[in-house]
């Protein structure tokens, strides 16, 4: 402090400082001591005034509020390591996108995913139709170092067998009539991220020998091409049939076989998760009713032991469908079905498929008499769509889907 005040006099800058006095009663009280220059005409300091003033007040509050400032950043720094414990937590439950549920069926899918996600391992996925293999197989992708590049989903069994080749290996200009340009098949297409072969059991016997090719020297021929092209694509494999069953009646590779079953994964059918019915419904209440700007608060008790009961032989994929249509149709604050729309019967009993049938029928019912009411005009404050209570975007998706010819209704 002597060397501050030392360097005011010599420059004639303002000198002050804050400290503490001790009163006669031994309480201690800040103050601040100020001292300022006086000046002759020639520019010489001549007296310096000095005054003192207590600060104590301020002083305790600026105490008070780095305190508060202390706690805060303590408490800042506990909350980000919450935020970072829960951040992991979050990712390990939900980085699954929509596989929705907690039994211990899917408990073990989960921690199936979260291992083989990191690596680049081929991944064979198998279940019954609707049980959400690619739902699967889109986790796998985005939980690995890959996820900023493409996933291309191929569905094997929907590509003609004359064309497949050439839909996953591309083709050179000139290769078969109609090749005017070459042409990047899925595979290329996925370089650098993951390809989806969904449906691979139903590949063609030459096309398995191309794909046994990819696996083992990572690189492809397109068609009417000679040279090799590498490739970096991660592959994963689903199939809802028997693959070990296909080898033994020759009509799958086994040297194919065990390069695509590196890590089998198997999806449980619904059956086998009956306790994630009541998870899957709610999630699936509220996507639908948000997409068609409805407000369904609750879900009927009846409605929902109803559902477990059925065998669901779509499995999540038919479930989807009837909540779907069920809230098109629901009318109240609570999302419920009939139980004539539903046929709950055991596998052996009434056919599948004959609620979802009853379902539909009453779907297409509904939206026809409100297309008689507002002849066939679907949007506006006097559509069908408005009368419905939903998006047209979605009555024209459902009209669509349940191949409902909306122009015979503008001259009744």
């Amino acid at each position: 402090m002597l060397t501050r005040w030392q360097a005011c006099r010599s420059s004639g800058e303002v000198f002050q400082y804050e400290t503490r006095v001790r009163r006669a009663d031994g309480q201690y009280l800040w103050f601040l001591h100020r001292n300022v220059p006086q000046w002759d005409d020639q520019g010489n300091v001549v007296v310096w005034y000095g005054a003192s003033i207590e600060i104590d007040d301020r002083k305790r509050a600026e105490e008070a509020l780095r305190k508060a400032f202390d706690e805060i950043q303590t408490l800042k720094d506990q909350l980000y390591k919450e935020n970072l414990a829960l951040k992991e937590e979050i990712d390990q439950t939900s980085m699954f996108e929509e596989i929705v549920g907690a039994s211990d069926a899917i408990k073990r899918v989960l921690v199936l995913l979260r291992k083989v996600a990191p690596t680049d391992s081929t991944v064979l996925i198998t279940g019954e139709t609707g049980t959400g293999k690619e739902l699967a197989a889109r986790a796998i992708h985005k939980r690995s170092r890959r996820e900023r590049n493409a996933f291309v989903a191929v569905n094997c069994a929907a590509i003609p067998s004359s064309l497949i080749a050439s839909e996953l290996f591309g083709h050179e200009k000139g290769a078969f009539t109609g090749a005017t340009q070459r042409r990047l098949g899925r595979f290329e297409l996925a370089d650098g991220g993951t390809i989806f072969l969904d449906e691979v059991g139903d590949l063609p016997a030459e096309t398995q020998i191309a794909l046994l090719r990819v696996l083992q020297e990572r690189e492809l021929e397109r068609v009417g091409g000679a040279e090799p092209v590498a490739i970096d694509v991660r592959v994963i494999a689903a199939t809802n049939r028997d693959l070990e069953a296909a080898v033994k009646a020759g009509s799958f590779r086994s040297d194919l076989f065990y390069r695509l079953n590196v890590f089998p994964i198997r999806m449980p059918s619904l059956r086998e998760r009956v306790e994630d019915i009541p998870l899957l419904v709610a999630y699936l209440v509220q996507r639908y009713a948000s997409k068609m700007g409805k407000k369904i608060s609750g879900i009927d008790k009846r409605t929902l032991k109803l559902f477990q009961t059925y065998h669901w032989p779509g499995n999540v994929r038919e479930l989807q469908n009837v909540v779907e249509r069920a809230v098109i149709l629901c009318e109240g604050a609570t999302f419920a079905v009939d139980a004539n729309w539903v046929v709950l019967a055991s596998p052996t009993s009434a056919p599948s498929g004959i609620g979802l049938a009853s379902l539909a029928d009453q779907e297409k019912e509904m939206i026809e008499n409100a297309l008689t009411q507002s002849r066939g005009q679907v949007s506006g404050p006097l559509g069908a769509a408005a009368r419905l209570g939903i998006p047209r975007s979605t009555l024209e998706s459902r009209i669509k889907s349940l191949n409902i010819k909306k122009y015979r209704f503008r001259s009744s």
